[in-house]
């Protein structure tokens, strides 16, 4: 297993070897520094924790401040654990850098999704709206919440509410260029959050 962390800065697109347009969300990936190695002896599990883009000083209170001092490093505004790397391949303070990736592997990307806020269900859920004619009385709401009898609405029913900002994870997203020079990944496809959000980047679980 193998992950960096980083921030999507946007989409663009780049000409395969065949001339063939591919559509790639550019990610500024790395340099990350190693904070934390967790092993199973003493936490109960392996990972290493990675932080991502420095952070001034007097913004970060005195624990995150005394955390990044162990590793001889600044304190960090994107922190996370990636579990599967094997902490024994790592030193505290040790750049983790885009080139750990290759072009053809596949991904795994995580992020928090784009929020837009209160929606209806059909933006929500992908329901079908009733008639718009004139004398119909019903356009676009909820529909039916199920039987009478039970005199309550069942738990998992798709109604209007609060749509986005949740931890998404799209897998097995291609890398289609590396470069080490800029610090840039180049992954096929689109890859949730907006522009200069963070984002995971981790060996597909799931590759073919």
């Amino acid at each position: 297993m193998k992950g960096i962390l980083g921030k999507k800065l946007g989409m663009t697109q780049v000409f395969d070897a065949e001339g063939a347009v591919v559509p790639v969300t550019v990610i500024a990936a790395g340099p990350c520094v190693v904070l934390q190695k967790k092993e199973k002896a003493t936490d109960g599990y392996e990972a290493v924790q990675l932080g991502f883009e420095d952070k001034k000083e007097h913004r970060a209170n005195r624990p995150e401040i005394g955390h990044a001092k162990k590793a001889g490093t600044t304190p960090k505004r994107f922190i996370r654990e990636i579990r599967g790397m094997n902490p024994a391949e790592f030193e505290l303070g040790q750049e983790v850098k885009v080139d750990l990736f290759a072009e053809g592997e596949l991904v795994d990307v995580t992020a928090t999704s784009k929020g837009k806020g209160f929606t209806g269900a059909i933006k929500r859920h992908n329901q079908a709206r009733g008639p718009m004619s004139h004398g119909s009385r019903y356009h676009r709401g909820p529909g039916s919440l199920g039987s009478i009898a039970p005199n309550r609405v069942f738990k998992g029913q798709t109604l209007p509410g609060r749509m986005g900002g949740e931890r998404v994870t799209i897998q097995n997203l291609k890398v289609v260029k590396v470069d080490p020079e800029r610090n840039l990944l180049l992954i096929k496809g689109s890859v949730p959050g907006p522009r200069n959000g963070y984002v995971i980047v981790k060996s597909a679980v799931k590759s073919k």
